[in-house]
């Protein structure tokens, strides 16, 4: 994969343009916050935990990227599809590699965007305990990898999508089925072997590691190759696309 060429930047400048004009990413972004809090604060009870941690803020992160990445990418290839110019993009002299990237990158600062606004919490939080500095860089590290990969897959599905609504309840139901997959091994009575297998696909219980406080190796090349794959898949797409 190349490095980032100014036509990658230049296509992630105009897809940010666009979505920091759009009401929808507001919307997003308001539903991220209130979904979360919501839960935390009332659902999970933070006020009446014995600890000052963060942990429960970011286990249901997984559960409401479900809803969040689709939201973000459905527009991405779907719309271009709709409204004819994919095709001109793939006669521009863009590679496979800038168009992905590209919408790839603006994606990623829309969800960095997302996390950043998250802050607000901690910060409001830090006189009420002794929180573990650590373990919250850790979490925030651990939701933006998880990210990465999830964005990476909302962004495939919109590609094959022939508009928004199918990008968005495909990428639904894809997401949902990846991040939960290790849920499946406590409810099935499974030999260790397959079992394994099964966590190990599963994009949550690569979280798990981040959302208690530890940076494992395994888990961040984990989520680096699974975003790799699903890009790469991406270009491919495209490739077969243009010579169709």
């Amino acid at each position: 994969m190349k490095g980032l060429s100014s036509q990658t930047v230049a296509l992630a400048k105009k897809e940010l343009y666009s979505a920091l004009n759009s009401p929808a990413t507001y919307g997003v972004w308001t539903f991220f916050l209130l979904f979360n809090s919501i839960t935390f604060f009332y659902l999970q009870k933070f006020f009446s935990l014995d600890s000052a941690t963060l942990r429960p803020y970011f286990s249901v992160i997984p559960l409401v990227y479900t809803l969040l990445i689709p939201a973000i990418t459905m527009k991405s290839w779907a719309e271009e599809r709709k409204t004819g110019t994919a095709e001109l993009l793939l006669t521009m002299p863009f590679s496979e590699w800038d168009l992905v990237l590209g919408k790839f990158l603006s994606s990623l600062i829309i969800l960095a965007i997302a996390l950043v606004l998250t802050l607000a919490v901690p910060l409001s939080l830090f006189p009420l305990g002794n929180f573990d500095m650590g373990v919250i860089v850790s979490e925030y590290v651990g939701a933006l990898l998880l990210g990465m990969a999830a964005l990476a897959l909302g962004l495939l599905f919109s590609s094959l999508a022939k508009n928004q609504i199918s990008a968005f309840l495909g990428g639904v139901v894809v997401l949902l089925t990846v991040m939960l997959l290790n849920q499946l091994t406590s409810l099935m009575d499974l030999p260790k072997a397959i079992a394994d297998i099964i966590n190990y696909l599963s994009l949550a219980f690569h979280f798990e590691s981040f959302a208690r406080g530890i940076l494992d190796t395994r888990d961040i090349l984990f989520f680096i190759l699974v975003t790799f794959l699903f890009l790469f898949i991406n270009t491919r797409v495209l490739l077969f696309r243009k010579w169709r």
